[in-house]
């Protein structure tokens, strides 16, 4: 089949500024379209570049056999273990600029309106069509995250600076009119990033604003990172916040997935990334807390009790929705890289839409392959938390004695689990160490808390998400155990 060639539009990619692999790019141009229906509207065609791994990684060979086998790629703390040789997965596959790369793309066409002045109006922007194809790439520019935000908060000064300038010159008529040249339009001549990536944010706007409209989930976490030495010894834990920029790619990478799964259509088996309804009582539980406490408890208490009332996500023929979403067809078709299941849903794509041929297994059988990568997702999902775990002991191994401010993050019946606000390491109180001797703790677990009658009559009790001041009394390395005593 014939690739469309795509090399002079303007393309870039956005990742971690670590990354080795770059399997999805994105593609930028502004486009006339005689089949609008507004009367004044401006039309961008977008593409969603994710790398044609299939091309090269072919059914029943060893190479995909043992990608199968592994079902994705584990990220820990101090290496990556990847799904694919890392001639396929950071070279041939790797969208890197400035070469020629294959790809599977989602090519959209938005359609803006834009009021009396000229002014799109993002918040009515709609996506007027798409076409799913085969393309070749070339990549102009490489960002990390950093800096595609630099970019967008720059651009942001600028349109404010030219708001107040607008402003300033309306009120001034007659100086404007003196000097001959205050029309009030202010530019920046900085070349097509800057143009690309302030569209192309505003888009992806109005996308995040539609399915938080629609009911899905907005819980979002820091991402915690670790500054290794030579020796591979941690010697420095921070954060990565969600910035403009994350969520500029994820609108779009989610907007062709769930395009791609619309596409197939329903009837032909397919493999769907599913996620099942909460469990009911868990979150009414969680609601009952949240009205009992009121202000004494924090929206980050909040959150994480909601996460742990969530099904797990899985992969699955049998397509029940993605409640976390709110979309009722979703699928993983951008990070074949990494991901087996995405590497599937490719070639599944190819048959369905690109070729029409039929796919050669059953549906038990492609369910049986979903059940595989669902479990390798989640073995690697605990090997990434071990592995975190693991360089946080050996952190705080260099922090004993040493007295720091938490919270309560998990009650059990054999102590509190308390994660410090500084650097968010989770260590143990064990129960025997709350409390005065001869006190008799119970867990209440409806209620998320300690208690102890003591002999005056009066309760005590410790709750999920106190504020609570703790030493750093053990470490011990080869369990990744952290043990705090109550200062």
């Amino acid at each position: 089949m014939r690739r469309r060639d795509m090399r002079e539009i303007f393309t870039f990619t956005i990742d971690p500024a670590d990354a080795k692999d770059f399997d999805d790019a994105l593609s930028f141009e502004p486009v006339s379209d005689s089949g609008q229906s507004y009367s004044e509207a401006v039309f961008y065609q977008v593409g969603v570049h994710i790398a044609d791994v299939s091309y090269y990684v072919r059914p029943g060979t060893t190479v995909d056999d043992e990608a199968y086998k592994r079902g994705t790629s584990v990220y820990l703390v101090d290496r990556v273990l990847p799904m694919l040789p890392e001639e396929l997965c950071n070279d041939k596959c790797s969208l890197r600029p400035g070469e020629d790369k294959l790809c599977m793309s989602v090519i959209f066409t938005f359609e803006v309106p834009v009021d009396a002045d000229g002014t799109p109006l993002y918040n009515n922007a709609r996506v007027a069509k798409y076409k799913v194809c085969r393309t070749v790439i070339r990549s102009d520019v490489r960002l990390d995250y950093d800096e595609a935000q630099s970019i967008l908060e720059t651009a942001n000064s600028l349109h404010d600076s030219c708001q107040t300038r607008k402003r300033h010159v309306n009120e001034t008529e007659t100086t404007r009119k003196r000097d001959g040249n205050g029309s009030g339009e202010c530019r920046e001549e900085t070349g097509g990033i800057t143009e690309a990536l302030v569209t192309l944010n505003a888009l992806a706007a109005k996308l995040r604003a539609e399915r938080i409209a629609a009911g899905a989930l907005t819980i979002e976490q820091d991402e915690m990172r670790f500054r290794l030495d030579e020796h591979h010894h941690p010697v420095e834990i921070y954060f990565e916040h969600p910035n403009e920029a994350h969520h500029l790619i994820e609108e779009f990478m989610l907007l062709a997935n769930r395009t791609i799964a619309k596409a197939v259509g329903s009837g032909r088996p397919f493999v769907y990334r599913v996620h099942d309804l909460p469990d009911g009582d868990k979150l009414e539980a969680v609601q009952a807390f949240r009205r009992k406490m009121g202000n004494r408890v924090t929206a980050q208490t909040i959150d994480l009790l909601t996460i742990r009332a969530q099904a797990k996500a899985v992969y699955s023929t049998y397509n029940i929705g993605h409640y976390g979403l709110a979309f009722s067809h979703y699928t993983h078709f951008t990070s074949p890289i990494r991901r087996y299941p995405d590497l599937m849903v490719h070639r599944l794509v190819e048959k369905y839409i690109l070729t029409g041929k039929k796919i050669s297994m059953t549906r038990e059988e492609l369910e049986d392959k979903c059940e595989h990568c669902s479990a390798c997702e989640q073995e690697a999902a605990q090997a990434e938390r071990d592995s975190i775990k693991l360089f946080q002991t050996i952190w705080m191994s260099d922090h004993l004695g040493e007295v720091m401010d938490g919270h309560i993050s998990g009650v059990t019946d054999f102590g509190l689990f308390v994660q410090l606000d500084g650097n968010r390491c989770e260590g143990l109180i064990h129960i025997s160490a709350i409390g005065e001797e001869g006190e008799y703790w119970q867990h209440d677990e409806k209620n998320y808390r300690l208690v102890c009658e003591n002999g005056k009559g009066k309760q005590k009790s410790f709750t999920l998400g106190d504020p609570l001041k703790v030493r750093v009394i053990r470490c011990d390395i080869n369990k990744s155990q952290i043990d705090f005593e109550l200062v």
